[in-house]
């Protein structure tokens, strides 16, 4: 059995490197793994202290953020596909779609 404290490290340092990834890098599928791992690190922490807990409530949650997580999926790389078809770069500095 891990001790639920080395599972929480775990999550804090992979949430960490995902927060990191966001804020430094400018590629756009980069930063949508970023985000994946940041949602993954918390659902390792809602398993782990269900767990501690003896609640199966951060269980089903997590299983909620992973259909949400599946369907940003779904969406979010269609929407940086049709971006990179578009203007031929997955840089963030050159996309401005949105600019008027």
């Amino acid at each position: 059995m891990i001790p639920t404290d080395y599972v929480l490290i775990l999550a804090a340092v992979l949430f960490t490197i995902g927060a990191a990834g966001v804020l430094v890098r400018r590629n756009a599928l980069i930063i949508f793994m970023c985000v994946e791992m940041m949602l993954n690190s918390v659902n390792l922490t809602l398993v782990a202290l269900a767990d501690l807990w003896g609640n199966l409530t951060g269980q089903v949650f997590a299983f909620v953020v992973m259909a949400v997580a599946a369907v940003e999926v779904a969406v979010g790389l269609a929407i940086i596909m049709a971006i990179v078809r578009h203007k031929d770069t997955s840089n963030i500095d050159e996309i401005n779609l949105l600019k008027g």
